[in-house]
């Protein structure tokens, strides 16, 4: 991608007063704690003086970059080929991108910077402003990054943040409050929990020895943001010059042939019908990849990634051709391993005949997913959610934004039967895997991260 060769400590980034001021709800840790006041006083000094903060008159002169952008180019999710594509209605990226006159052609992070520079120096009271929005953040104390931390690291979250600002095409001097929530309360405190993760994963072994990498499970509810949330770090790694690959449980789904094979297997369960619930995945494939994955630790190793195509067969889906996939390469630091259902375990006959009677013949199937899938993931970040009646409205709004987008998407009453093939398997799990975390999971590596309405981070329990 050619974004992650930027350096982004060479480019100007003056933020303004106005441009980096919230609300004042926001708690002030500031005053709250006096070692960080310092710290963030002499970290801010220095970095005034500094190229991070400076414009580079020269670079632009008077005809600066045009920050543009267009509500139908705002990438939102992955394509077949990894690349984020328009149409899932992801508001907070929308926000601003209806300010703007001009349109930008290029594809998500491929493109001209998107930004404008104005030739004002930053003020340190501004960054002292963004500093606060960051340590107020609810994953703070839950992830342990101390105000003391964040002061120390700060000229880190402000080039993480424009890093992410230009993979979303979004005015970094002009971001509004979803937006800047997403970036500096969400994806970089996970980023930085996850690099903590991965020193604690390497610190393990000795110099010389081969390390494999971290792989990172997501579970996550569809439609709350996972797939994009996994992209981001998957980006921010390929920034700091490491190496991660991303895979998901869609694609090690059973190839429409064997799909069609257990549809006829379990006539009138509509749960087993199509794709999606536990016995639709094919796990010795599982298996077989996550094992490859996990030995990919040395330089020159590659190997393909599967994917599946879930436009084939008039949406019904199969595995893609292998001259499709993508190619990684070793050494890998992390494998991101994400999915609705990872995490997810058997819980007594007696609950899922309760929640829904076709459960059962699932609840079986998923005995054999521990080995094949939750056993390789050795840091957790799970994905809360307080109503899985959300999942319904969250695919309801991605439907209706690929339709005006001009992009084929299922009517209202075709997503209500698609949420309703997997409420079950909601209503019936997610109870146990929010109490006891997925089976084999380690508190010290297994955050909860609880989830609004607005795909939003709250402090949750």
């Amino acid at each position: 991608m050619a974004m992650a060769a930027l350096n982004i400590l060479s480019q100007p980034w003056p933020p303004t007063p106005s441009s980096l001021s919230f609300s004042n709800n926001n708690i002030s840790f500031l005053t709250q704690c006096n070692a960080a006041t310092a710290t963030i006083n002499s970290k801010l000094l220095s970095l005034s003086h500094s190229c991070h903060f400076s414009v580079l008159s020269s670079l632009y002169g008077t005809n600066r970059p045009n920050s543009s952008s267009k509500l139908s180019s705002m990438p939102t999710h992955l394509s077949k080929s990894g690349t984020l594509t328009a149409g899932t209605g992801c508001s907070w990226m929308q926000d601003n991108s209806m300010h703007h006159n001009d349109a930008a052609d290029s594809e998500c992070g491929e493109g001209p910077l998107h930004s404008a520079f104005p030739a004002k120096a930053a003020e340190i009271s501004s960054i002292e402003d963004l500093y606060e929005f960051i340590s107020s953040g609810p994953l703070m104390n839950k992830l342990g990054l101390a105000p003391e931390a964040v002061a120390e690291s700060i000229d880190k979250w402000l080039a993480y943040g424009l890093h992410l600002c230009r993979l979303f095409q979004l005015k970094e001097l002009d971001l509004s409050v979803p937006q800047k929530v997403r970036i500096y309360h969400y994806y970089l405190p996970v980023f930085f929990w996850c690099e903590d993760q991965i020193s604690q994963h390497r610190s393990l072994y000795k110099d010389g020895e081969d390390i494999p990498p971290l792989v990172i499970g997501f579970s996550a509810p569809q439609g709350c943001g996972k797939t994009t949330l996994v992209f981001a770090l998957d980006y921010l790694f390929k920034v700091t010059g490491r190496k991660s690959a991303t895979i998901s449980i869609d694609d090690f789904y059973l190839t429409a042939e064997n799909q069609a094979k257990l549809r006829e297997a379990h006539p009138g369960n509509a749960l087993l019908e199509l794709r999606g619930n536990a016995g639709s995945h094919d796990l010795p494939f599982s298996v077989e990849t996550l094992t490859a994955l996990s030995n990919l630790s040395k330089e020159g190793m590659k190997m393909k990634l599967p994917r599946y195509d879930k436009s084939a067969y008039n949406g019904k889906g199969d595995r893609a051709d292998p001259s499709t996939w993508p190619e990684v390469e070793g050494p890998l630091t992390a494998v991101l391993f994400e999915g609705w259902m990872l995490g997810f375990k058997p819980v007594p006959v007696e609950v899922v005949k309760a929640v829904d009677p076709q459960l059962e013949t699932v609840n079986k199937n998923l005995e054999a997913y521990y080995d094949a899938w939750d056993k390789f993931v050795k840091a957790w970040i799970v994905i809360k959610i307080k109503d899985p009646s959300c999942v319904y409205q969250w695919r309801l709004q991605a439907e209706i934004a690929m339709r005006e987008a001009g992009n084929p998407g299922m009517s209202d009453d075709e997503v209500k039967d698609f949420v309703s093939r997997y409420l079950p398997a909601y209503n019936a799990y997610l109870p146990t895997l929010y109490a006891e975390g997925p089976k084999g999971s380690d508190p010290k590596h297994l955050i909860f991260v609880e989830i609004d309405e607005g795909r939003n981070p709250i402090l949750g329990n």
